[in-house]
């Protein structure tokens, strides 16, 4: 059965946006015959995670977490619940201590920008490879009620793992916080964003080539006919590459490059930045 079909079937209260359940069936899919262990942020009356207890494997083990200590009475074979503040990072070093390495967490807890940030942080290196983390709800980082929209809010900072993932090409640098060794990829969907964890395909990318580098004759027309190629092929800066071993000549010539790359690109902004209004 579908995850809509289940949750309207669920006997007890549950709400969800309508458009929720084809992201669930699609990202959840492929874990559906797989004995998993699976945590849901945010319990409320239960329902969902009877939801879930019903979409897995019979044998998936199902984790509720919840800041209300009533969300216990929901407890019963096949589903766990703990309670904790998401926003904790003790409560998260603790949880995993007791429970070990996960497969998916779905966080559909408080909306807070710290409550998804830390719970980001502390989940993503306790999910095993092929694992999930799925944060719902991200809309909260554009709504007044949460403080929000503000540089700090929790979309920015999956702008900043964007960038965060990008750092693995060789030598762009490293965040202090980073997460680039668990992360391979990450999806968004309307109020979803999705961390796909691999720590087998998140090494430091290297360039290839399938023959000698004397084999590739063609020419590189990357500034083709731009000012770039008429002010470092046809000036007084390609008159000096015959010095390059010299390494004050090496670094001039790049510091200028870089400064006549940096004006052109200035000139470009110009044209195209109206497509980020």
């Amino acid at each position: 059965m579908k995850t809509y079909e289940l949750f309207i079937e669920s006997q007890k209260y549950s709400s969800k946006w309508i458009k929720y359940f084809d992201v669930y069936d699609s990202v959840f899919e492929k874990f559906r015959n797989k004995k998993i262990v699976f945590v849901e942020v945010g319990v409320l009356n239960g329902g969902s995670l009877e939801m879930w207890k019903k979409f897995f494997h019979p044998e998936s083990r199902i984790i509720g977490i919840d800041f209300n200590p009533e969300c216990k009475k929901f407890e019963k074979p096949g589903i766990e619940i703990f309670t904790g503040d998401q926003s904790d990072e003790n409560f998260w070093n603790n949880f995993y201590k007791k429970i070990g390495k996960i497969d998916i967490l779905l966080d559909d807890g408080g909306h807070t920008n710290r409550q998804q940030i830390i719970t980001t942080i502390k989940s993503v290196p306790n999910i095993n490879d092929g694992g999930i983390l799925m944060i719902e709800d991200t809309h909260a980082s554009y709504l007044g009620e949460f403080g929000n929209p503000i540089k700090y809010s929790f979309i920015n900072f999956t702008k900043k793992i964007i960038d965060d993932l990008n750092f693995k090409y060789p030598n762009l640098g490293k965040f202090k916080v980073s997460l680039n060794d668990y992360i391979y990829s990450i999806q968004y969907y309307e109020s979803f964003v999705i961390f796909f964890v691999n720590t087998k395909k998140t090494y430091t990318n290297k360039k290839i080539s399938n023959k000698p580098d004397e084999e590739n004759n063609a020419k590189d027309f990357r500034y083709n006919n731009t000012i770039i190629q008429k002010l470092l092929k046809n000036k007084i800066i390609y008159k000096f590459q015959y010095l390059n071993k010299y390494e004050f000549i090496k670094w001039l010539y790049v510091f200028i490059s870089k400064k006549i790359i940096y004006l052109k690109n200035f000139s470009d902004i110009r044209k195209y930045k109206k497509f980020f209004k």
